[in-house]
């Protein structure tokens, strides 16, 4: 059964980092490419991140650009997101997921993580 944890989500000040982590289980994960994903009240799921299987190919959202960065360690079948210059804007519940294509597209990934609540709050 694949299964996909997100973890390192919280409440933090605009202007603050947080790094998510995403743990999967039961799929070969390095043949896979992960993506992060985010959903705030009231609005659609968007594309925030996504690396390729070998993690040297990267693509974000003009929105978070020069401020996140995705990683992954096929080690530890773990991708991770960091987060730094939050601002309030950023706040959503954020979901991994995985995929056999690296695309901006949601309904191309095959696995989802529950997700994990950030909320960027003075």
């Amino acid at each position: 059964q694949v299964q996909l944890v997100e973890s390192g989500g919280g409440l933090v000040q605009p202007g603050g980092s947080l790094r998510l982590s995403c743990a999967a289980s039961g799929l070969a994960f390095s043949n896979y490419a992960m993506g992060w994903f985010r959903q705030a009240p009231g609005k659609e799921r968007e594309f925030v991140a996504h690396v390729r299987w070998s993690g040297f190919s990267t693509l974000y959202a003009d929105s978070v650009k020069g401020r996140f960065t995705i990683s992954r360690d096929n080690t530890k079948n773990t991708v991770y997101l960091q987060m730094n210059s939050l601002k309030p804007e950023d706040t959503a519940v954020y979901y991994c997921a995985a995929g056999k294509w690296a695309t901006s597209a949601a309904d191309a990934y095959d696995y989802w993580g529950q997700g994990t609540q950030v909320t960027v709050s003075s």
